[in-house]
């Protein structure tokens, strides 16, 4: 029989008894130690990493009330939080062995043991271990993910009296569970802010999950938002939560709602009225703790008035509203953001820092930006790899070709791959980045406009 992979650590003070249960365990365990006195636990634990410890509760110097195996439990657990403790006790104990369980001890065997039930009663807590393990790897890694969400998209950045005015909302919103709406063109950072309202937030520490409706069809809606049973659907081959109840304790972020069909409405209205998802083919209800945010670029009172988006709804999701300004009413921002995205796409791309100058400075705070933050970035990291001076000058943004009023005027090169390139880039930027709508306007089909975004390397 195959020796299970694994490292196990006795300690008792009776001799006898490290003895027998080493002989049984080595033809069944690979790596079997032994301690007689407790005191040397915390060195051994400190330099082996022991899947499984099997500990006496009473030891000579005390032998009845069981302090001492509490005493080494509580060390055991503060050096290692995972570890796997058996409680050693005799038959007059099991009721110390059963308190031993609730302080943190996950088993106990009884002395004189049987040895096929020790056996048993190791390999059953060998997985407990293996549990134990994977449940603080994944605290680690959502604590990095939280970590890594929230530097990736860092603190908004602009000095100008607009974003002053939005930094001061999200402030006094964000410490509150209130439904926020987000107000925007394309590309002025709306997410950005739903990101800062979440990291001001007492949820800071639980997901932020960002759904973009206008990416999910009619039919997916119900699934992919409240999620399914097995055997719901043709390919729905096991139990899956939707994105409400994933975003369970955190923050939802519902990008594009003026994009939902007045039926969709009314099925998200249900939801948010009763705080409850049903999964599709299932009757049970499940609570959903969540706090949301909606933002949309679409003029949703307008849409009320004609009667496409349903004033209830409406009423619902802007308890407090946010305007984030177009990138041309907040030109005194534009230093900074270039100057963040230099920095990033400089690091990105393991260049040198570049900079811009005056003149290339004062060029693009004229531009009318169409795409707001999202083009100028864009701008930004394409002047970082393709210019090679570390000075950067206008001709290395490829801004309009049109002049900053709109009008006809001389473009900035004549070059026709040049030129569909910057126009393709634009009108990808204006539509934020549907491809279906920007093959349309362009008067290209899809499979067209992804062969032209893959030679241009947009």
């Amino acid at each position: 029989m195959e020796k299970a992979e694994a490292k196990i650590l006795i300690v008792d003070d009776d001799q006898d008894v490290l003895l027998a249960a080493k002989l049984f365990l080595k033809q069944h365990i690979k790596i079997v130690h032994t301690e007689k006195n407790p005191e040397n636990i915390p060195n051994l634990l400190k330099t082996e990493n022991y899947d499984v410890v099997l500990l006496d509760m009473n030891f000579s110097r005390d032998a009845t009330s069981g302090k001492e195996g509490f005493h080494w439990l509580n060390k055991i657990m503060e050096i290692d939080p995972a570890a796997v403790v058996i409680f050693i006790t005799g038959y007059g104990d099991i009721e110390l062995a059963v308190q031993g369980i609730k302080e943190g001890a996950t088993n106990f065997i009884l002395k004189p043991w049987d040895n096929k039930k020790l056996l048993a009663t190791i390999q059953a807590n060998l997985k407990v271990r293996s549990s134990k393990e994977e449940l603080a790897d994944l605290k680690t890694k959502k604590q990095v993910f939280l970590a890594d969400q929230n530097n990736a998209w860092g603190d908004l950045i602009g000095s100008s009296l607009p974003m002053q005015q939005v930094m001061g909302t999200v402030k006094k919103v964000a410490i509150t569970d209130a439904n926020v709406l987000i107000l925007g063109e394309n590309g002025t950072g709306k997410e950005l802010i739903a990101r800062a309202i979440h990291k001001a937030s007492k949820r800071k520490d639980e997901v932020f999950i960002s759904v973009d409706l206008g990416a999910i069809s009619e039919s997916l809606f119900e699934s992919e938002l409240f999620g399914y049973k097995k055997g719901a659907f043709t390919d729905a081959k096991d139990d899956r939560a939707g994105r409400f109840e994933a975003a369970s304790r955190g923050t939802i972020f519902l990008d594009e709602i003026g994009n939902l069909s007045t039926s969709l409405q009314s099925k998200l209205l249900s939801v948010l009225q009763s705080r409850k998802v049903v999964r599709l083919g299932s009757n049970k209800e499940v609570p959903i703790d969540v706090r949301l945010i909606c933002a949309t670029n679409m003029p949703l009172y307008q849409m009320v008035k004609e009667g496409k988006f349903r004033q209830d709804l409406l009423y619902r999701i802007n308890t407090v509203e946010i305007s984030v300004p177009p990138l041309r009413d907040r030109i005194d921002d534009i230093p900074l953001l270039v100057e963040h995205f230099l920095q990033d796409y400089s690091k990105k791309y393991k260049l040198l820092n570049k900079r811009v100058n005056a003149t290339t400075l004062k060029r693009l705070e004229k531009h009318h930006w169409p795409g707001n933050i999202r083009e100028l970035q864009h701008a930004v990291e394409r002047a970082v790899i393709m210019s090679e001076s570390n000075i950067l000058q206008p001709h290395d943004f490829f801004l309009s070709q049109m002049d900053d009023n709109g009008e006809g005027g001389e473009p900035e090169t004549y070059n026709l791959e040049e030129t569909e390139r910057i126009l393709i880039r634009k009108v990808i930027d204006k539509h934020g980045g549907n491809i279906s709508k920007a093959a349309k306007e362009l008067g290209l089909t899809r499979a067209s406009l992804y062969r032209r975004i893959e030679k241009y390397g947009l």
